[in-house]
């Protein structure tokens, strides 16, 4: 499973994305999700091909590139709520 963090940099929003991510892999050492910005053609790609309106976002992609589940706005989802998809083989 590919989990994807979707932000802009240089926003209020990169800090608190950064520090999640920062933490979830304290927690989870031999988890690294991605971190793509929306500045690039790969993170403008991505957010239009899975519809994602809102930023930052994560999503949770499955290995044939379905999208599992997505979270949008300022709300990051609770650290177990990741580790469902984050953990997933």
């Amino acid at each position: 499973m590919r989990v994807v963090f979707l932000y802009r940099p240089k926003t209020e929003a990169e800090g608190k994305v950064l520090d999640y991510v920062r933490e979830y892999k304290m927690r989870h050492p031999n988890v690294a999700p991605e971190l793509i910005s929306l500045d690039t053609r790969e993170g403008d790609d991505m957010a239009r091909l899975y519809g994602v309106y809102s930023y930052p976002a994560i999503l949770a992609i499955s290995r044939d590139g379905s999208l599992q589940q997505m979270w949008q706005e300022q709300q990051l989802p609770l650290m177990q709520d990741l580790d469902a998809y984050a953990l997933a083989y």
